[in-house]
């Protein structure tokens, strides 16, 4: 892509990476810069120290949370794990259907929408954010609340629950790239750029440094975790029809450094007060030990000074603590201008070298030519023993979703109730409605197939319907009852079940024309590879017109084609 006069959103832009990312971004002149950062502060800091640069940009901040709602962004976790209210809106953003509506109620949604970007770069380090919500110290918490629930008050054993449900940290990473990826495809975003990392400096499971006794921790492996999982979801984010291209670049060393100086040393962003105790009145270790006595110490009224080394996201560390990871066969160091550099590089359109989502691509096993070749064989096969049995093997809803079951079975019966499919087109929705019943009244074994896998079977009436013992859809959302209204049982019937209602008719006779073809002047005439091969209809011995028919409505009417080998 070009950089020169486009409009890009960096996420985490005050930061370290975000800073010298922003700086070499502005060397290519784009037209507007919007820097987003957690904090107000931070983002009009950013702003500040860009402004040099910016030439004929316009550089604007924001600032907010991009892993919450718009009316969460600007509330800290404590804060909202804290309300019982502000928990419950957290759960339910993260858990629920991803609705249009539910997605576009998160900031990230409305930060892409508020400043429609061509390119978006998100140096924000999520799997730090998400993994250290720390999933292991809430858990000792419910312990502790569920070993004493009988001594407690029910609500006070809830909340640890809840605060429990708030860390796990997969969910929240799923809705986040769910809310990105609505987004980036609603605003037409053409590039979205991650700086991911690897959780350990680019060290294996023997890294020295934790956050616990453990080597390494369960936090620390976490955060590895998620960097992984964020970078297949990234990986499958790029293969999907309609959304931009994605690249991640994942450095894998300590990035450093933003500031050297003396002064107070910060941890979590406050100073560590100075406390000290007499020597000649030691405490004697007794039966127990509490890890926060705030008795013990005496306070010296000042704060701890030292010379550190700024390493921005990463954190304050002293000089024989910069000395030690930075060495060599430990983390190392790479700088933010040479991550900057290759950002820039890649969106450019060059090969830096360092693109996880290409380097993917490149090694994933994809198809193969023999597996294209035994298809023909597995599929003979089958249908010979369907021959032999004298049974039709359409659906079991085991792959899911039960959609697929759906549209099989329904595709099925058009074919049982008209041999010649063309005349299902010729024929009235209500023409159609009865014959596709006939069928399923008259033909037992197909109807108890598709009731006991769990797919109902609406009536044309709209209003009756058969079913087995446990449907498929609607799903189970903490109860097995639900309200019926016109609007939900749409949407079931829609998601999983056979639907005789006229409306399904026509839509299936629109299907059909556009998808077969079969009566296009001069289409079977030709005979180069330009030809729709895969879809042809080959009249009433076409033995797969189930699949035929249902497979392109997947790939164009629904948008779940492969588009990459």
């Amino acid at each position: 892509m070009n950089i020169r006069n486009s409009r890009i959103l960096v996420l985490g832009g005050w930061g370290l990476v975000g800073v010298a990312v922003c700086k070499r971004l502005l060397e290519g002149k784009p037209s507007y810069l919007a820097v987003l950062s957690l904090r107000e502060r931070e983002a009009l800091e950013a702003v500040e120290e860009l402004a040099p640069f910016s030439g004929k940009c316009e550089i604007v901040a924001d600032w907010g949370d991009i892993f919450l709602t718009s009316p969460l962004k600007d509330k800290s976790r404590p804060e909202i794990l804290n309300s019982a209210e502000l928990r419950r809106q957290f759960i339910d953003g993260i858990f629920e259907k991803p609705t249009e509506t539910r997605l576009k109620t998160f900031f990230l949604h409305e930060l892409i929408e508020k400043h429609k970007p061509d390119i978006i770069i998100d140096s924000v380090n999520s799997a730090t954010g998400l993994a250290y919500q720390d999933t292991y110290t809430a858990y000792y918490d419910v312990r502790e609340a569920l070993d004493g629930m009988s001594a407690q008050p029910l609500d006070a054993a809830r909340e640890q629950i809840e605060k429990l449900v708030s860390t796990i940290s997969i969910p929240q990473l799923i809705r986040h790239l769910q809310v990105l990826n609505e987004a980036c495809r609603q605003c037409g975003v053409r590039m979205y750029l991650k700086i991911g990392t690897t959780g350990t400096g680019g060290m294996g499971l023997n890294i020295p440094y934790t956050h616990s006794e453990d080597k390494p921790s369960g936090q620390l492996l976490s955060k590895s975790s998620l960097a992984g999982a964020h970078s297949m979801l990234l990986f499958l984010m790029g293969r999907t029809p309609g959304s931009p291209f994605v690249k991640e670049i994942k450095p894998a060393a300590v990035i450093a450094w933003k500031k050297i100086g003396y002064g107070e040393i910060l941890r979590g962003g406050k100073p560590i007060p100075l406390f000290d105790c007499d020597p000649g009145a030691p405490e004697e270790i007794g039966a127990t030990f509490r890890r926060i006595d705030d008795s013990a110490g005496a306070s010296q009224g000042g704060n701890l000074k030292s010379v550190f080394i700024d390493t921005g996201e990463n954190g304050i560390f002293s000089t024989e603590e910069f000395f030690t990871i930075t060495s060599a066969d430990q983390m190392e160091f790479v700088t933010p201008e040479e991550i900057a550099h290759s950002v820039v590089t890649e969106i450019e359109g060059g090969n830096s070298g360092f693109d996880v989502v290409g380097a993917l691509d490149a090694v994933v096993m994809g198809p193969t030519y023999r597996a294209g070749v035994l298809r023909k064989a597995a599929l003979d096969e089958m249908v010979r023993l369907e021959q032999e049995s004298g049974s039709r093997s359409i659906a079991f809803e085991m792959l899911g979703p039960p959609n697929l079951s759906k549209l099989l079975y329904e595709a099925y019966l058009i074919k049982l109730a008209f041999p010649q499919v063309q005349n299902f087109c010729k024929s009235t929705a209500t023409e159609c409605s009865a014959a596709l019943w006939e069928v399923l009244k008259t033909n037992a074994t197909l109807r108890q197939t598709i009731l006991s896998i769990g797919v109902p079977i609406l009536f044309a009436d709209g209003k009756h319907y058969l079913r087995g013992p446990e449907v498929k859809i609607p799903p189970y959302a903490g109860s097995n009852e639900f309200k019926v209204d016109p609007e939900s049982l749409n949407e079931w019937v829609r998601k999983g079940w056979i639907d005789l209602r006229t409306s399904n008719m026509e839509l299936w006779q629109s299907r059909i024309k556009k998808h077969m073809r079969f009566e296009e002047p001069g289409l079977h005439r030709d005979t180069s590879s330009g030809f729709p091969w895969l879809s042809r209809f080959e009249g009433e011995s076409d033995t797969h017109f189930v699949g035929k028919i249902v497979t392109r409505i997947f790939i164009e009417d629904e948008n779940g084609g492969r588009i990459k080998a």
